[in-house]
């Protein structure tokens, strides 16, 4: 798979990548705004914006208008926010990639913010955070980033504080999009069955005159820690849900291609290192899984898994056992589950780059992310190239009592916090 890259007049990044066999193409619009760029007075403002993007311009002055076109052509349109990057695209026909990137360059130019619109919305929001504390194996990730990192832009949640949204205006989204929806700070990815010059073109027609402004930066992040953390959220469940990992590194250092590998050896897959010794081996949880995450200047490897209440403890040691492990001469990695670890990514990866809007998402976030674009093809060989060796180092380099933070949702109070450190003893 190969890409092509070419840069506007204004700034825009322009990425097209075809795949011939495709009928279908998708269009992304990417921008390097999310949840780290908020202050405490507008926290939740980029997922609101993003919600907002769809409620009409001035030349679809209603959500239906927007949605009627998608529907018309039998697409799906949908947008993402995270905490470095807000997404918006549209996958259809490749026939329709022209109005595909009238719509979504309409929405990012001209939406109108209407404050009746904006009140309606407000609900919807309000309503969506309800939804993630009702589901706390979806919430458990959020709280595992406030143990990481504070009351900080990155510990905060992306759906924002209730009293917050309940407080933003028109003022604040046109302020907030000035200040980071500069085609300069954006990439548009279009990948699928499509003719490279003629979307190239398009795209320079729909987004060419699209103003460049001064963007702000986040503030980068300062993590300090010499031992073990625990971070509860009271609340009462019928199970209880933890998040148990160690501090990493940035996106783009080294050591992440290796920790890549190493979280799929403890939690990747059925045959993984945890799943067999927490839910096969003992019944103690329904799920359990590992991951290795990343953003531009900070790292988390954690596992997440949702327990029995009255056994907690036990998971609790069995993932830190599991951590020990890897780092132990007895207990080491083998090179049986290397290659199964490196296999399983790659075969992961590759068969959800059959979509289009996957490939989309893959180009986007490199160009926005990282100071270089490979190819999948080059993230593969990375991958190859991980050794025993490496699993090793990154093992002994993080698996670390002062690198180790534990988050729980569960009917507890205070006084379980000093019986869950006393646990975390690597």
């Amino acid at each position: 798979m190969q890409y092509n890259r070419t840069v506007l007049s204004n700034g825009l990044r322009v990425i097209t990548v075809p795949m011939p066999s495709l009928q279908s193409a998708t269009v992304l619009v990417m921008v390097g705004a999310g949840s780290r760029y908020e202050t405490k007075q507008n926290n939740g403002i980029s997922h609101f914006l993003e919600h907002m993007a769809f409620k009409g311009t001035k030349k679809r002055p209603s959500a239906l208008a927007i949605s009627t076109l998608v529907d018309g052509i039998g697409g799906e349109v949908n947008a993402f926010t995270g905490k470095e990057t807000t997404g918006y695209y549209i996958k259809s026909l490749a026939t329709h990639v022209d109005l595909s990137l009238d719509i979504l360059s309409d929405m990012l130019q001209n939406s109108l913010f209407d404050k009746a619109e904006i009140q309606k919305e407000r609900g919807v929001i309000l309503e969506e955070i309800n939804l993630y504390e009702d589901t706390p194996a979806r919430k458990i990730g959020d709280v595992y980033e406030q143990a990481l990192y504070g009351d900080t832009p990155m510990g905060w949640d992306i759906a924002g504080e209730k009293k917050i949204i309940r407080s933003i205006n028109q003022s604040d989204f046109v302020s907030y999009l000035n200040t980071l929806y500069s085609p300069h700070n954006m990439v548009v990815v279009v990948a699928g069955g499509i003719d490279v010059e003629k979307t190239e073109a398009l795209t320079t027609r729909y987004f060419g005159g699209m103003k460049r402004s001064q963007i702000k930066r986040f503030k980068p992040l300062i993590e300090v820690q010499s031992k073990p953390f625990v971070f509860i959220k009271p609340k009462k469940t019928e199970q209880v849900h933890i998040a148990l990992g160690v501090r990493t590194v940035p996106l783009e250092h080294p050591h992440h291609y290796p920790l890549a590998v190493l979280s799929a050896i403890l939690g990747g897959g059925m045959s993984s290192r945890l799943f067999h010794e927490v839910r096969e081996k003992r019944g103690l949880a329904y799920y359990v899984r590992t991951s290795s995450d990343h953003y531009q200047d900070c790292g988390s490897l954690v596992s997440l898994a949702g327990v029995d209440a009255k056994r907690v403890d036990e998971a609790i040691r069995v993932i830190v056992e599991e951590y020990n492990k890897v780092k132990s001469e007895k207990l080491k990695v083998k090179s049986s589950e290397l290659i199964k670890a490196k296999e399983f990514i790659k075969g992961h990866m590759m068969l959800e780059l059959e979509d289009s809007k996957s490939v989309a998402g893959f180009y986007a976030h490199k160009e926005l992310l990282e100071r270089t674009i490979d190819n999948p093809s080059d993230v593969l060989a990375k991958i190859d190239k991980v050794e025993l060796s490496d699993i090793e180092d990154v093992a002994k380099s993080y698996f670390t009592p002062a690198r180790l933070n534990l988050a729980a949702i569960g009917n507890f109070d205070g006084a379980n916090r000093q019986r869950f450190e006393k646990l975390l003893e690597l």
